[in-house]
């Protein structure tokens, strides 16, 4: 697979790559790919002007600041050129909504920005980490990258997400088991408006069950109770930290707790969507 990905970058150089870049384990294995892409061509051609990759991070409201901190950290020790992106995704008010089609609307708003400035750092192209496995939930933002002209190697080239963490580890790269983090907007359902101060709490108590051991974790808001997911290994750990847990939550201001007995999958906000 990695003879796919790393050619894959072979007919950009030229005309200069940029990488959106969250830190994650997929636009990792994607930023290294186009990196080595780009030492292999300096290897075979001295002579030749190939700018390094730029790896575009987009800091936004909805997406923790520590993972913007730690991103650009990682973006930097793989050699490439890196850009922090400030974009207040309410500057679109349908987000603060939260319609269905709200990650269409974010991925529009984010990506529209990042090609800007890609072309204002004289790099052409620009890439990003869905992968194949993306195929099989519900992302509308895919329609968004599509009509922006951003490229999906990992998508293209058919590569699913075990793979990529394979692939991930082979390279050496320590987001190889780094769990997904996606936006906090998932955290509540669809219509319910976005408040920033409810975010950021549920954020904190993620924060707090990710130090007790636990991998995937999710805090879903249902006004006025939070569904805890983890993973179905660790359901019977939660049980465990039952009255540290209840008193975390209701410290942070929710009335109710519970416990999904699923567990943690990817999406479950999204099982209404028509």
């Amino acid at each position: 697979m990695l003879q796919k990905i790393i050619p894959y970058f072979k007919p950009y150089l030229a005309e200069g790559i940029c990488i959106a870049f969250s830190g994650g384990a997929d636009s990792s294995l994607l930023l290294k790919a186009a990196c080595l892409a780009r030492e292999t061509a300096a290897a075979s051609d001295p002579s030749a002007q190939v700018l390094p990759i730029l790896a575009v991070i987009a800091q936004t409201r909805l997406h923790p600041h520590e993972d913007t901190l730690q991103a650009r950290k990682l973006a930097l020790s793989m050699g490439a050129d890196c850009l922090v992106l400030e974009i207040d995704e309410f500057q679109d008010p349908r987000i603060m909504d939260n319609p269905k089609n709200r990650c269409f609307l974010c991925k529009k708003l984010l990506f529209s920005s990042i090609k800007k400035s890609a072309l204002k750092q004289g790099r052409l192209h620009v890439f990003d980490g869905s992968n194949q496995s993306d195929t099989a939930e519900y992302r509308p933002g895919l329609a968004a990258l599509k009509e922006l002209g951003i490229k999906s190697p990992l998508l293209e080239l058919g590569i699913t997400k075990p793979q990529v963490r394979e692939l991930s580890r082979k390279l050496g790269l320590v987001t190889s088991d780094k769990p997904a983090a996606p936006c906090m907007a998932t955290r509540l359902p669809y219509g319910a408006r976005l408040d920033f101060d409810l975010l950021d709490r549920i954020h904190q108590g993620e924060i707090a069950l990710r130090q007790l051991g636990f991998y995937n974790v999710r805090l879903r808001f249902h006004d006025p109770l939070i569904r805890i997911e983890v993973d179905e290994k660790d359901l019977e750990q939660v049980t465990r930290h039952r009255e540290a847990i209840i008193r975390l939550v209701k410290n942070l201001g929710f009335s109710y707790v519970t416990l999904d007995l699923e567990g943690f999958r990817s999406g479950s906000m999204d099982l209404f969507v028509s």
